[in-house]
C-alpha cells in the first residue's frame, strides 16, 4: 500500500519539477502582441505616404496598363484592340536599332560608369591619399547637375565651333574636326561619354560607402601576406562589393533604358534614327503621332523589362553572396 501511494507523489513532484523547467511563453507572446491603438496609430502615420505614392505611381500605372489595350489618341473615341499596341510596337522596324542604341547605352551608363567607378572608389578610399574630399566632390559633381545644364556644357563642347574642334585645330589635328553631334558615326558615343560622366559619381559613391564596411582585418591580412594595391583589391575590395555592384548595375542599365531627355534636348533621335532610342519611341508614339495607347503599351514593355532586369541582378546577387 504504501509503495501505491508513493508512486503518485513522486509524479505530482515530477510534473512540478518539469513545470518549473519548461519555459513559460505566455509572457512572450502577449509581450509580442501590441495593443491595436499602437497599431492605428502607426497606420494613421503610414497611410498619407502611401496615398500620395498610390495617387502617383500606383494609379498611373494602372492607367497605361488599361491604355495600353486602346486605339486613342487622348481626345477622341477609344477602341479597344487587346494586345494590338503591342504587336505594333513589337513589330516596328526602328525598334531593332533603338535596341542597338541601348546596348551602347548599357556599355557607357552602366559598365563603364562601374569599372571607373571602383578604380576611383580604390584610390579615394586608401589611406594617406592627399584631397579625398576634393576629389570625392569633384567625381560626384555631376550627378547633381540637372540634364540641361549637361546639354549646355556637351553642345559647347562638341559643337562644331565648340572646345573639342578648337582644341584639334590648336593641336593640329584639323582632320579630325568634325560636327560631332551632327555625325551618324560619333553622335551615339558623345551622348554615350555625358552618361559615364554623371554616373560615374553616383557609382563611386556607392563603392566608397561599401569599402567602408569590410572589416579592415581582412586588409591587414593580405598586408601581411604580401599583397600589393592590385592584388588586394581583387582579393578583398571587390568581393566585398558585391551588394553595391549590384545596386548599381541595377540603376544604372535602367537608366540607360530610360535615356531621353540628353537625346532630345541634343539631337531628338537624329541625325536619321542614329540616336533613337525606346524612351524616344514612346515619346514620338504618344506626342507626336497622337497614338497614346501605343505609347502606353512601350512604357509597359519598358517597366517590364526593367524589373526583370532587377530581379535577375537580385538573384545573381544572392546566390553570389549566400
Amino acid at each position: 500500500m504504501t509503495t501505491q501511494l508513493s508512486a503518485p507523489k513522486r509524479s505530482r513532484a515530477a510534473t512540478g519539477r518539469a513545470r518549473s523547467v519548461a519555459p513559460d511563453r505566455s509572457g512572450e507572446r502577449r509581450k509580442a502582441r501590441l495593443p491595436s491603438w499602437r497599431i492605428l496609430s502607426g497606420w494613421i502615420y503610414v497611410l498619407p505616404a502611401l496615398a500620395v505614392y498610390a495617387y502617383v505611381v500606383i494609379v498611373p500605372t494602372i492607367q497605361s496598363v488599361w491604355y495600353s489595350f486602346w486605339d486613342w489618341n487622348g481626345v477622341g473615341t477609344a477602341t479597344w484592340v487587346w494586345f494590338g499596341n503591342y504587336v505594333d510596337f513589337l513589330s516596328n522596324p526602328r525598334l531593332a536599332l533603338a535596341l542597338q542604341h541601348t546596348v551602347v547605352f548599357v556599355f557607357f551608363y552602366a559598365l563603364l560608369p562601374i569599372c571607373l567607378g571602383l578604380v576611383s572608389a580604390a584610390l579615394v578610399s586608401r589611406s594617406g591619399t592627399r584631397g579625398n574630399g576634393f576629389f570625392r566632390t569633384v567625381i560626384f559633381l555631376p550627378q547633381v547637375l540637372t540634364s540641361v545644364v549637361i546639354v549646355v556644357m556637351w553642345n559647347e563642347l562638341f559643337s562644331t565651333s565648340g572646345l573639342v574642334n578648337s582644341f584639334l585645330k590648336t593641336i593640329g589635328a584639323g582632320a579630325l574636326v568634325q560636327p560631332w553631334l551632327g555625325s551618324f558615326q560619333w553622335a551615339l558615343p558623345v551622348l554615350g561619354l555625358a552618361g559615364t560622366w554623371t554616373t560615374m559619381g553616383l557609382c563611386m559613391l556607392l563603392f566608397i560607402s561599401g569599402v567602408g564596411n569590410i572589416p579592415s582585418e581582412l586588409y591587414d591580412a593580405a598586408r601581411v601576406d604580401g599583397a600589393g594595391a592590385i592584388r588586394e583589391f581583387f582579393s578583398v575590395t571587390l568581393p566585398g562589393l558585391v551588394p553595391q555592384v549590384a545596386v548599381a548595375l541595377t540603376l544604372t542599365i535602367i537608366g540607360a533604358l530610360r535615356v531621353f531627355d540628353l537625346v532630345w534636348l541634343t539631337t531628338r533621335g537624329g541625325p536619321g534614327d542614329s540616336t533613337v532610342t525606346p524612351s524616344l519611341l514612346l515619346y514620338q508614339t504618344a506626342f507626336t503621332e497622337g497614338a497614346v495607347g501605343g505609347g502606353a503599351a512601350i512604357g509597359v514593355c519598358l517597366a517590364i523589362v526593367s524589373i526583370a532586369i532587377a530581379l535577375v541582378i537580385v538573384a545573381f546577387t544572392d546566390r553570389r553572396t549566400s
